[in-house]
């Protein structure tokens, strides 16, 4: 039986047509049309309406590394809402191990540089943001639309690429099989060339959020 916060790739494979990245390197999934143009269109509008600069925990003193816009979407709304129960029935963590749904918004020009999402163990910032809830375990992204040019999600340490599709999903592990941080699932939200992206992320940690 799997603990509160983990899914598995047995369990997301379950789902029709998902698919797994053939690496002995990392977890690593992409699942398309999993989320309807409706429900895109609309989380599309919450971020529009609720957008900040994006921030970084450790951005190594590059002010670039990460130029994009992002907002923390409200669990009452009912797009989130529905975004969760999708998610959920998915991988079957426990809702109470998630961060709240993040939104991102790119313009031309605008990246997040190659980078992985847990927290370093030994960064300044680990204790800070892994004291409560931990690590973080799984990430799942999903692109709400389809770019013009550019803004492809690249794992070069698995030579892959995903497009924006709208509706695609992305998930991935975060640690190899002994529980540590993966390397290997180091990626880089690539700059757009012309339009628009928009995407949503969800991560979920070893122990309760909050």
């Amino acid at each position: 039986m799997l603990a509160a916060g983990e899914s598995s790739a047995e369990r997301l494979m379950t789902r029709n047509g998902m698919r797994r990245v053939p690496s002995p390197r990392v977890e690593l999934f992409q699942c398309r049309d999993f989320v309807p143009p409706g429900l895109c269109a609309k989380l599309i509008d919450l971020i529009d309406a609720n957008r900040r600069p994006s921030t970084i925990a450790d951005d190594n003193g590059d002010a670039y590394f990460r130029t994009s816009e992002t907002c923390d979407l409200d669990a009452d709304e009912p797009a989130v809402s529905r975004l969760e129960e999708l998610l959920f029935a998915l991988n079957g963590i426990d809702p109470a191990h998630g961060e709240p749904v993040q939104g991102q918004r790119y313009d031309v020009g605008q990246e997040f540089k190659p980078h992985t999402d847990y927290f370093t163990p030994e960064g300044a910032d680990y204790s800070r943001f892994c004291s409560v809830a931990g690590q973080r375990s799984w990430t799942f992204m999903i692109y709400l639309n389809e770019v013009e040019a550019g803004g492809a999600t690249r794992f070069k340490a698995v030579g892959k690429t995903f497009q924006p599709e709208t509706g695609k999903l992305l998930c991935w592990n975060n640690r190899r099989a002994d529980g540590s941080v993966n390397p290997a699932t180091l990626h880089h939200g690539m700059k757009v060339r012309k339009g628009v992206k928009y995407v949503i992320t969800k991560w979920y940690r070893e122990k309760e959020w909050g």
